[in-house]
C-alpha cells in the first residue's frame, strides 16, 4: 500500500474510536456519534500519556465502535464459504486483533487533525456519514458506513478518498489465498497478531 494511502487510512481511523454503547433512548444518530468519537479520539492522541497508554485507550475505544466481524466478512467474502464454524470464528478473531493493533499504532503517526462534517444519510438501519480530515497541508474525504444493531450504530466500512477498507483488505486476502491457501492466510494473521509488543 503506498505510504500516502496508508497515512490516509490511518487518519481516517482517528474517527473510529468509540464511547460505551448508550441506552437506546439517548443514543446519538450516526453524525452526532461520529462527532463525539472524533472528539474523544483526539483527546487521547493529544494527551500527555505515553505511547503504550494511548494505544491501549484507542484499542479499547475502537473495539466498541468498529464492527470488525462485518469488515472481516466483507474482506474475506468467498474465502469463508464452506469453512467450518471454528475456522470462521478464528479468522474473525485474528482479523479483529490484526486490525485493532495495526491501525491504533498508526493513529499515533498523526498529530490529531481537524475534521469537517458533511451530512448523514440514513436508510433504515444503515447509514453513511461524510467527513473530511483536515491537516495543515491537505484535506481529504472520509465516508463511514454504519449499521444499527442491538448495540447501536457501529461502523462496518470506511472509505478514504474513494478507497474502501473492506475492498483493500479483500484484494490483499485474495492475493494471499491465491498464493498459498486459506490456512496460509490464517497462519500469516497468527504471525502478525502474535504477542503484544
Amino acid at each position: 500500500m503506498p505510504r500516502r494511502a496508508a497515512l490516509l487510512l490511518a487518519a481516517a481511523l482517528t474517527t473510529v474510536a468509540a464511547v460505551p454503547p448508550a441506552r437506546a433512548a439517548t443514543a446519538p444518530g450516526p453524525l452526532a456519534l461520529t462527532r463525539e468519537i472524533l472528539t474523544k479520539s483526539n483527546e487521547i492522541v493529544r494527551s500527555s500519556a505515553d505511547r503504550k497508554t494511548k494505544l491501549a485507550e484507542l484499542s479499547a475505544l475502537l473495539r466498541g465502535f468498529l464492527d470488525t466481524d462485518a469488515l472481516a466478512d466483507r474482506a474475506a467474502h468467498k474465502h469463508l464459504a464452506g469453512r467450518s464454524a471454528e475456522e470462521k470464528a478464528e479468522f474473525r478473531r485474528l482479523f479483529h486483533d490484526f486490525f485493532v493493533r495495526t491501525y491504533t499504532q498508526r493513529l499515533l503517526l498523526f498529530d490529531a487533525p481537524d475534521f469537517a462534517y458533511g451530512g448523514e444519510t440514513i436508510a433504515g438501519d444503515d447509514a453513511k456519514v461524510d467527513t473530511e480530515v483536515v491537516t495543515k497541508n491537505d484535506r481529504f474525504a472520509v465516508d463511514y458506513t454504519l449499521h444499527r444493531g442491538a448495540e447501536g450504530w457501529r461502523a462496518t466500512d470506511i472509505v478514504v478518498e474513494g478507497v474502501s477498507l473492506a475492498q483493500n483488505f479483500r484484494a490483499q486476502f485474495d492475493a494471499a489465498v491465491a498464493k498459498d491457501s486459506f490456512q496460509g492466510l490464517l497462519d500469516r494473521l497468527r504471525a502478525k497478531v502474535g504477542p503484544a509488543a
